[in-house]
């Protein structure tokens, strides 16, 4: 029988994952030259969740996005919702993503919030699974991102290119192929990442 302590360490081997996988890859790489100042300024909220249904999921998603819609910016800019025990699946997650978006409108948060996504399997439409490119939005769990608006309207005005980025991160990853990308150590299983 699994105790809240059992829960507390779990929870703290995937935080410490996301949090590598945040350092060694998407700033290591440069992946997001928007997420090395909110990291260093420890402004990013992780929350693991133990959602095992996509319902439980929806409900957690709900009170983060109200969190994240209530914080201080100066003290939480944005929040990692990570859940390892649901929508491990990628076209499930994909699936989700709709429901995810629906849910900020109802919330009445469009406007000021929006959802980001990470999985472990991400593929992007028109690649292979195992394209290199696709680790620009890989991540040790299935991984929600709740961004405020106001966020990524900075980010746009001071990176008005933001197409150079996507080009910048495929160049990026291919440089660094598959075994580079490995050596990384970003707590993917081997089986599902390139």
């Amino acid at each position: 029988m699994m105790t809240a302590s059992d829960d507390h360490v779990k929870d703290d081997k995937v935080t410490a994952a996301t949090r590598n996988w945040l350092e060694k890859a998407v700033i290591g790489l440069n992946l997001c030259p928007f997420a090395r100042a909110v990291y260093a300024a420890d402004r990013i909220r992780y929350v693991v969740s133990d959602a095992t249904t996509i319902e439980a999921l929806l409900e957690v998603l709900a009170a983060e996005l109200e969190v994240l819609a209530e914080a201080d910016e100066n003290q939480t800019e944005t929040t990692l919702l990570i859940h390892p025990q649901v929508l491990g699946d990628f076209l499930d997650y994909n699936d989700f993503l709709e429901m995810a978006d629906m849910l900020v409108e109802e919330l009445g948060l469009d406007g000021m919030l929006q959802v980001a996504s990470f999985h472990p399997q991400y593929q992007f439409a028109e690649t292979e699974s195992d394209d290199i490119e696709n680790c620009s939005n890989r991540s040790p769990y299935p991984t929600l991102h709740l961004l405020r608006e106001s966020s990524v309207e900075r980010a746009v005005a001071a990176h008005p290119d933001t197409e150079q980025i996507c080009r910048d991160n495929i160049k990026t990853l291919r440089q660094l192929g598959r075994e580079g990308w490995a050596r990384l150590d970003v707590g993917m299983p081997r089986s599902k990442s390139p």
